[in-house]
């Protein structure tokens, strides 16, 4: 009997774990999300507005403006020091070429060795699953709609799995855990168990702005004011998986909690990130975030307030910088301090900003000085 194993930050799960899974608790795997557009059009599906039903693709937080941009795709990568990666969207077999094209770079940069991984409702394209495992596809992760958990022989992607499990791709389950729905997730299981599924992941259902009102509609509630996980979606995962511990399953099943998207998962990668990325100036935070000192001014353009700080104050020029995307100039936080009190008495704007290490590079928190 295998036994059931409490992982990271809430998370637990019943051997096999997939390399994927144990790559993304490291922060080692770059999200690729290859498109926004899908055909399932889940309620619960938390992609933003942006994303959500676009033919976008971003690389983590880094937005490709077009397919072929692909260097900053292996920029991404190289920056995070990735392992591995996960391409999702929307679903990565509406756009299969671009999928498959994105594979084959990914795997000719970075070796054989890379593990990839993609996420599909499967209700399209499924016949071009063979195509994307010859590109060098590891595994693939079927996302069922709930509907049809608790009848998958007549699902309409039980082809699809079935196509996938004729190749040599590890195949798996992705569902999110809605609260009290234990008996159809374990029917689900057993069903997947049976059929040769190495794993199932179950995920805790969470809000975003782009499902809120969908949820809420259907009676589902946060877990607390600093959650955006749902009410009872945990609780109804660890049911499940203490009853499956006591059966003889060899599908592995690994719960992922929203804490450990934020407070592993996330945080590690930044933190791979910031080591490769940052500046001389900037200090890294135990969060993988950023601090720096920065410098505004209505008056002086950002090239003489550098030139102010190298003459009269001697600051070494590897410890400033001109950010016109942000108009301002960045300087080490520890020689701002220092000078704060005199350059606000010649009008300058001094703050202590932290700021994300990653493509976007969005701002957590700003202290004015002195």
């Amino acid at each position: 009997m295998k036994s059931f194993i409490p992982w990271l930050n809430d998370s637990a799960y019943i051997p096999p774990l997939s390399p994927g899974c144990i790559q993304c608790a490291k922060g080692a795997k770059m999200v690729i999300l290859i498109t926004g557009t899908c055909p399932a059009h889940c309620y619960y599906c938390p992609l933003s507005e942006k994303k959500c039903g676009h033919d976008v693709i971003y690389a983590d937080e880094w937005q490709l403006q077009h397919e072929t941009q692909t260097t900053i795709l292996l920029k991404e990568a190289q920056a995070i020091t990735a392992e591995g990666a996960g391409i999702t969207g929307g679903d990565p077999l509406s756009v299969w070429k671009r999928t498959r094209n994105y594979i084959r770079l990914l795997k000719k940069n970075f070796g054989s060795p890379f593990h990839i991984h993609l996420y599909t409702s499967g209700l399209i394209n499924a016949n071009h699953i063979p195509d994307l495992t010859t590109a060098g596809l590891d595994e693939i992760r079927f996302h069922p709609i709930p509907e049809t958990w608790g009848t998958m022989e007549t699902s309409p992607i039980k082809n699809a799995i079935t196509t996938a499990l004729e190749t040599s791709l590890d195949v798996a389950l992705e569902i999110p855990v809605l609260p009290y729905q234990e008996q159809s997730i374990l029917t689900l299981i057993n069903w997947a168990d049976k059929l040769g599924i190495k794993w199932i992941n179950l995920n805790e259902l969470e809000f975003s702005e782009q499902n809120a009102d969908a949820l809420l509609a259907r009676g589902y509630h946060v877990k607390h004011e600093l959650s955006a996980a749902v009410q009872e979606s945990q609780t109804t995962a660890l049911q499940i998986l203490n009853i499956a511990h006591q059966k003889k399953y060899s599908i592995g099943i690994h719960y992922c909690s929203v804490s450990f998207k934020d407070g592993i998962q996330l945080r590690n990668r930044i933190t791979r990130r910031a080591h490769n990325t940052a500046k001389p100036y900037e200090i890294i935070t135990e969060d993988g975030t950023l601090l720096k000192g920065i410098i505004t001014s209505s008056e002086q353009t950002l090239r003489s307030i550098r030139t102010h700080l190298i003459k009269h104050y001697h600051v070494p020029t590897k410890y400033l910088y001109i950010n016109k995307e942000k108009n301002r100039v960045e300087l080490a936080s520890w020689i701002l301090h220092e000078l704060a009190q005199t350059l606000t008495t010649r009008g300058y704007n001094c703050f202590l900003i932290e700021e994300y290490p990653t493509a976007d590079h969005l701002e957590t928190e700003r202290m004015p000085l002195p």
